[in-house]
C-alpha cells in the first residue's frame, strides 16, 4: 500500500478520536487517562507477544516518558476543547499544527526553515482566521485547540528521532502512554474530578476500548513507524486532513453543519490547499537542490 494512502488512513482513524470522545460522557483528563492506560496495556501486550524488548535503554526511556508527558497534554486539551466548543470547531484549531511544526522541526533537527513551509502555515493560518472570525461563541474551545496543536508540532519531531534509532514503534507506543496517562493522573487532583467523573460509565467502555486500541495503539503505532521514511512536516500537514474527515463524521453523526456558516468552510478550505500545494514544493525543492 503507498506510504501517502498508509498516513490517510491513520488519519482517519485519528479523526474518530474526536467522534468518539463526542461520545464518551467524562471530562477530559480522565478520559485522556483511560485511553492511555489501556493504549499501554494492548501496546506491551503486543510488544510481548511478539517476544520484544519491552525494556528500552535508560537514556530512550526517558524520551518515550517525556513525549508521553507532551502527549497526554495535547490530548487533553483536544479533547477539553471538544467540551467547549464542538468536534469540528476543535479539529479546525489542531490544523494549525503545521504552522508551529514549520518552526519546530528546524530547530529541533538544526535544519534551515524552509520558506514554502512557512508559506503554507501561513495558508493555514489565514484559514484560522476564518474559522475564528466564524465561531465566536466558541473562541475558548479553539484557544485551547491552539494550544494543543503547538504540542502536536513537538512530540511527532522527537518521536521521529527515536524512531531513526530504530526502536521499536509499539514499545515507544507502551512508555509514551504510560507518560500520558501518569501526566493525567497528576492534573486529576486540580480539577477536582470525584470518582464518579473518573469511573466510565457501562455505556463508555466500548468506545473507550476502541479509542485505545484502535485509535491509538493501532493508529500511533503505524504512524511511529511511517515517521521512519518521512518528515515530521510531511506527516503533521498530511494530518491537517484529519478536520476534514472530522467535520464530515460531525456533520452526518451531530448534524454540526447547521451551527457552521460559510467562513468556517471557507477557512477549512485553505486548510486542505496547503495540504494539496505541500508534495508540489517538496518536488519543487529538490529539483533546485538537484
Amino acid at each position: 500500500m503507498p506510504k501517502l494512502l498508509q498516513l490517510h488512513l491513520i488519519v482517519f482513524l485519528l479523526a474518530l478520536t474526536g467522534i468518539l470522545g463526542k461520545l464518551i460522557d467524562m471530562p477530559a483528563p480522565p478520559l485522556v487517562a483511560w485511553r492511555t492506560a489501556l493504549a499501554a496495556i494492548g501496546a506491551a501486550a503486543w510488544v510481548m507477544a511478539r517476544r520484544g524488548v519491552l525494556m528500552p535503554p535508560p537514556r530512550a526511556l526517558a524520551g518515550m516518558l517525556g513525549v508521553g508527558v507532551i502527549i497526554g497534554l495535547h490530548w487533553m486539551c483536544f479533547f477539553g476543547s471538544i467540551r467547549l466548543s464542538n468536534v469540528s470547531v476543535a479539529l479546525a484549531g489542531f490544523a494549525t499544527t503545521s504552522l508551529f511544526t514549520a518552526f519546530t522541526e528546524p530547530w529541533i533537527e538544526r535544519r534551515r526553515i524552509r520558506p514554502f513551509e512557512i508559506l503554507l502555515g501561513l495558508i493555514v493560518l489565514a484559514g484560522l482566521s476564518l474559522v475564528a472570525g466564524s465561531v465566536r461563541d466558541h473562541l475558548a474551545g479553539l484557544g485551547v485547540a491552539i494550544i494543543g496543536a503547538l504540542l502536536a508540532a513537538i512530540f511527532p519531531v522527537l518521536n521521529r528521532q527515536l524512531v531513526l534509532k530504530r526502536h521499536d514503534p509499539m514499545t515507544m507506543v507502551t512508555w509514551e502512554m504510560l507518560g500520558a496517562c501518569a501526566t493525567c493522573l497528576l492534573v486529576l487532583p486540580w480539577i477536582g474530578a470525584t470518582s464518579g467523573e473518573f469511573l466510565p460509565r457501562p455505556g463508555d467502555i466500548g468506545w473507550l476500548l476502541l479509542l485505545a486500541l484502535l485509535c491509538t495503539v493501532f493508529a500511533h503505532g503505524w504512524h511511529i513507524h511511517l515517521l521512519r521514511s518521512m518528515s515530521a512536516y510531511t506527516a503533521n500537514l498530511a494530518i491537517n486532513f484529519e478536520p476534514v474527515y472530522g467535520m464530515l463524521m460531525a456533520a452526518l453523526l451531530f448534524r454540526e453543519y447547521e451551527g457552521l456558516n460559510i467562513g468556517f468552510y471557507a477557512g477549512a478550505t485553505a486548510i486542505v490547499l496547503s495540504n494539496v500545494l505541500h508534495p508540489l514544493g517538496l518536488r519543487l525543492a529538490k529539483r533546485r537542490q538537484g
